[in-house]
């Protein structure tokens, strides 16, 4: 998980992004007036929700701690006990009305994206249940299911409306990402959902170029056929036969 992540947050295909995101946060606080900074949990709700003690969570808030409590870092309890896949302590602050479903940490991450990039479809499932927010400015819970491969989620957030060409803060897309990863059937579910293959991003590179710089030769083989046929008005489904191949190659 940390090399995908370190992936997004930290721009590697291009140093616009991780500029971006420390921008955004800035620019919305100087147009909007100072909010109260949020509790910080205690060192007891820190170690619950590590090891999802959904009880003793239940507990402290009974006791007076803030469900939106923070950590040293800023990070809200809910992305915290997500971040440790903490599902019975995600339900649980799921089920409190006083819980914000989408709070950010300071890097733009809400729960929902970090149970997209551990991969965790019942905790995907239950916040989508939840009504949690599935289409956000800048990084989405798409761009991490993406990156992590996991085309199960990938779908589960398109069937629930996810926006497929979402744009991250240098504007690269959840098919960008999983091209930049290596995810072969990602990429061609991506597609088959219709994903736009032309877009680029404020580097003026698209999903061939990153599959290119990201070495992903049998990605970049398919999907630049896939370019070609589209350019010259040909069906799209060109990428059926090279991910097959490139699928061989990776087993």
């Amino acid at each position: 998980m940390k090399s995908v992540r370190s992936m997004l947050l930290a721009g590697l295909l291009g140093c616009a992004a991780s500029t971006a995101l420390a921008q955004a946060a800035p620019a919305a606080s100087a147009s909007a007036p100072a909010a109260a900074p949020a509790p910080v949990m205690s060192g007891e709700m820190v170690r619950a929700a590590q090891l999802d003690y959904a009880a003793r969570v239940k507990d402290y808030i009974k006791n007076g701690e803030s469900p939106n409590a923070v950590d040293e870092h800023g990070m809200p309890l809910i992305v915290y006990a997500a971040k440790y896949k903490a599902d019975s302590v995600v339900a649980a602050l799921a089920e409190n009305p006083d819980t914000d479903l989408d709070a950010l940490d300071p890097a733009g991450e809400n729960a929902l994206m970090m149970a997209a990039i551990n991969m965790d479809q019942p905790m995907v499932q239950l916040l989508i249940d939840k009504e949690a927010e599935i289409n956000k400015k800048g990084w989405t819970p798409l761009h991490y299911a993406a990156s992590g491969g996991d085309d199960a989620i990938v779908k589960l957030l398109l069937d629930h409306s996810a926006y497929i060409d979402a744009g991250s803060p240098n504007g690269s897309t959840p098919l960008m990402m999983a091209a930049a990863a290596g995810h072969i059937t990602t990429v061609k579910l991506l597609l088959d959902e219709g994903a736009d293959l032309s877009i680029k991003n404020q580097l003026g590179l698209n999903a061939v170029d990153i599959a290119k710089r990201y070495k992903q030769s049998d990605i970049a083989d398919g999907l630049s056929k896939r370019l070609a046929n589209m350019g010259a008005g040909k069906p799209a489904g060109v990428s059926n036969a090279a991910p097959a191949t490139g699928a061989s190659a990776a087993q």
